[in-house]
């Protein structure tokens, strides 16, 4: 049985939240899967490849801080 939804779920929906992300979610994705492959096969033992995986999930902060490192001096 479907519900009507509540007053909550009707301001969600007609906040603009509730529809695409648009392209940012696509580009994160492609570059998480090429950070991963990158980490990895440099990766010279497993500890070493999880330390890979967690980079990979935080490769934008890295490239934050690298174009502001060089934007600054």
């Amino acid at each position: 049985m479907v519900t009507a939804p509540n007053a909550q779920e009707r301001r969600w929906r007609n906040s603009g939240r509730g529809r695409g992300g648009g392209g940012g979610d696509a580009v994160y994705g492609i570059g998480l899967i090429g950070a991963l492959v990158y980490y990895i096969q440099q990766a010279d033992g497993f500890w070493v490849g999880v330390l890979g995986v967690l980079k990979a999930l935080a490769w934008p902060a890295f490239l934050v801080y690298d174009v502001l490192k060089s934007l600054a001096g």
